[in-house]
């Protein structure tokens, strides 16, 4: 496990000694970000958690960033703002995606690199191929392409004053061994927990597949104008003895889905050698 030190000492400046409280450098920084906005309840309390565990810098959002991936900002300049400070805590607001966020907090914000991404908690899953859409896995995926160890939590209910008690031991179990042990280059995790009063454990799965259809709902405004909402319903593709966080999440039970960063296909790869011929 992490050790760190607070040591006092005494400090003699212009003849006059002093009481210095001095804070080994050695304690883990975690950085944490999410696509809801800096003032959501699920990122209050993924901060408190993490704060056991180091000190803490969190660079989110200034608003709703929901389904911004791994989207940066390019065209228009980006603003940070320190929303609060106190021993061990700093809290930004960011005007950019969860993906500039990130990127801030590595190059501006944060006084050494960070042992540790995390995001969420997010309200709402980011099962299966949600993972794709994601601002809240775009966090944990810059995350893991800077070499950093990174994890996404989400919680399947949307509403905002969700409680998330149940899913603090699952929390509190993956930052530890991941602390302690690491994550393989290139992997983070993408962790989900349903909304139920009490899991029945955890489960180290795959991504569940499916397809969203009907996604756009056609409306027209009051000038006869014609206009889109965004919506749909999700159609799996699992099988129910399928290995997937969406079967296992129906069935009571936290996911852990390890995600890598190279999405290539080796296999494809052998297949299709025959165009370099």
């Amino acid at each position: 496990m992490w050790c760190f030190f607070i040591i006092f000492a005494d400090i003699l400046v212009d003849n006059k000694l002093f009481l210095a409280l001095v804070i080994d450098m050695n304690r883990p920084l975690i950085l944490i970000s999410n696509d809801d906005g800096y003032g959501v309840k699920g990122i209050e309390c993924l901060t408190e958690i993490a704060r056991q565990y180091g000190d803490v810098v969190v660079v989110a959002p200034d608003g709703p960033r929901s389904g911004a991936s791994l989207s940066v900002t390019f065209h228009v300049p980006v603003s940070v703002r320190l929303i609060s400070e106190e021993p061990g805590l700093k809290v930004y607001a960011c005007s950019g995606t969860p993906g500039d966020c990130l990127k801030m907090g590595v190059a501006r914000l944060c006084d050494r690199e960070p042992s540790l991404v995390l995001a969420g908690i997010n309200h709402g899953d980011n099962a299966g191929i949600n993972m794709h859409y994601s601002g809240t896995m775009g966090v944990v995926i810059e995350g893991c392409l800077r070499g950093i160890p990174s994890i996404g939590f989400s919680h399947l209910s949307h509403s905002w004053e969700t409680d998330f008690t149940p899913m603090v031991p699952f929390i509190h179990k993956i930052i530890a061994y991941v602390l302690e042990n690491g994550l393989p280059k290139g992997v983070c995790l993408n962790v989900n927990a349903p909304d139920i009063a009490e899991y029945k454990g955890l489960k180290v799965c795959s991504m569940g597949m499916g397809q969203w259809n009907e996604e756009w709902d056609e409306r027209t405004n009051p000038r006869g104008l014609k206009y889109y909402w965004l919506v749909g319903h999700f159609d799996s593709a699992d099988r129910p003895e399928d290995n997937t966080d969406r079967n296992w999440l129906a069935k009571g039970y936290v996911t852990v889905v390890p995600t890598k960063i190279d999405v290539s296909d080796y296999e494809s790869i052998k297949t299709l050698r025959v165009l370099s011929e």
